[in-house]
């Protein structure tokens, strides 16, 4: 449905901005919520099946991919992603400023499924492999920061990789990518090739 391939600009708009924060607004505000809601079912899900809290973790990655496919622009991910972690750290969760962390690490990796291709393949595959690489990220951290203590080749490393995978596959991916595609036919993102493309 969408241009395969498109040329890069790397200058920043106003608008690029905007819809890059808005982006982050929303997502720290769907971030604190989750945090929030899923405290006792990740417990629950840890103690049927360890690692198997990783298929939450999607739910904490969907600026990034979001934000570039949308506004196309280099570093787009990352900015939406930080903004997203300073709202929701300010918001209060039990990870505080270590949020901003994970967050630039998430962004970063979610870059990279677009980079990979020089910022010019904006589909669906490009959109599957930014939520797979955000979910490979956030799930390195964690386990250089809060699971230093388990094995990453072990069955919970294992399974908590397998789960993270699936759920920034799903949730970061699929998710992102038709809701893009619903966001650009209601007009909204007319003032982005992203957009028309979709329009036309």
């Amino acid at each position: 449905m969408t241009a395969a391939t498109q040329n890069v600009n790397f200058k920043w708009r106003v608008v690029d901005i905007a819809v890059a924060s808005v982006i982050g607004v929303a997502s720290s505000l769907v971030y604190w919520l989750v945090a929030t809601l899923t405290y006792t079912p990740w417990s629950v899900l840890d103690a049927a099946v360890p690692g198997l809290p990783g298929i939450i973790n999607g739910l904490w990655l969907f600026a990034g991919p979001l934000a570039s496919i949308i506004v196309r622009k280099p570093g787009a991910g990352l900015y939406a992603e930080v903004v997203a972690a300073v709202l929701e750290a300010l918001l209060g969760n039990i990870w505080g400023i270590s949020t901003l962390y994970i967050a630039l690490v998430q962004g970063l990796f979610a870059e990279l499924g677009f980079a990979v291709f020089a910022y010019r393949k904006w589909n669906l595959q490009t959109t599957l492999l930014s939520g797979v690489l955000s979910a490979l990220g956030c799930w390195g951290y964690s386990f250089f920061t809060n699971l230093q203590a388990i094995s990453f080749t072990g069955s919970y490393g294992v399974v908590y990789l397998i789960t993270t995978l699936l759920s920034g596959l799903v949730f970061a991916g699929v998710i992102v990518w038709y809701l893009y595609i619903a966001i650009a036919k209601t007009g909204a993102l007319d003032k982005f090739a992203s957009g028309r493309e979709v329009r036309n």
